[in-house]
């Protein structure tokens, strides 16, 4: 049998999500209108949600190591959930730095932790691994919906043919991020709307309207991209997915 005749025309699938943004804008409550969610929480950002729509939820992480035993419950068990959000990846990145500088005596930083030489840097960027896979797993067996929820900070980018500028980003530790950010099929940066106004005097003052808005693809102000071909900024309405046509429903 010829392996031409494997051929076909592969099924867009969209189940990993990236979400992050300052405080305040709404990351969770974004996250709670996918469909069926359960969620992990390194911190407690679910007091925002009304007690009427208040999602399951896991208890609030101790450890970082703790997140394992949680993935594996939902990858073991039976269950109805169609989402997984993990709220947030950023905390999650400070519990997985204090697991390794709590066991190494000798570390007061991650930089020198585990006999430094970047050694603590790479068992945090295998402790993100270890929960990347297993997200993975939950979207090929269980056929489950993942969002990654992070923090945002800004960060100056130095290239080597060309000015210096910020840009914003996800809140954690560099060589942590690519595992929420590379092979997902969206990454968005949530903000409110912002404008500049100039007054009489030349003053300007920065003012928001109040609406909440995705950047979703590529940009030199954030990190974002997206494989459902978006090329504009998406609007969000509260307590409305505004990627409902993109998200896997997982049999409803």
């Amino acid at each position: 049998m010829s392996l031409l005749n494997s051929i076909t025309k592969p099924v867009n699938k969209y189940r990993l999500f990236t979400i992050y943004g300052g405080a305040g804008t709404g990351k969770t409550s974004l996250a709670n209108t996918f469909p069926a969610p359960i969620f992990i929480r390194a911190e407690d950002g679910l007091s925002s949600i009304p007690a009427d729509a208040m999602p399951d939820a896991f208890p609030i992480l101790e450890t970082g190591s703790d997140i394992y035993n949680q993935l594996l419950a939902l990858i073991k068990e039976d269950h109805q959930y169609k989402t997984l959000v993990i709220d947030s990846v950023s905390k999650l990145d400070r519990l997985f730095i204090d697991d390794i500088t709590k066991g190494d005596n000798n570390a007061k930083a991650l930089a020198t932790a585990l006999g430094g030489y970047g050694a603590g840097y790479q068992a945090l960027g295998s402790m993100h691994g270890r929960v990347r896979k297993a997200c993975q797993v939950l979207t090929d067996k269980k056929d489950m919906n993942i969002v990654f929820l992070s923090h945002a900070e800004l960060n100056t980018i130095s290239l080597p043919d060309a000015d210096q500028y910020q840009q914003f980003g996800m809140k954690m530790e560099k060589k942590s991020q690519s595992h929420y950010i590379d092979d997902v099929d969206f990454v968005g940066y949530l903000r409110l709307e912002t404008f500049v106004l100039t007054d009489e005097k030349k003053k300007t003052k920065a003012t928001s309207s109040g609406e909440r808005i995705i950047q979703c693809t590529s940009q030199a102000s954030s990190v974002s991209k997206n494989r459902m071909g978006l090329v504009d900024d998406i609007f969000v309405q509260y307590g409305v997915n505004p990627l409902a046509q993109f998200i896997n429903q997982a049999g409803v």
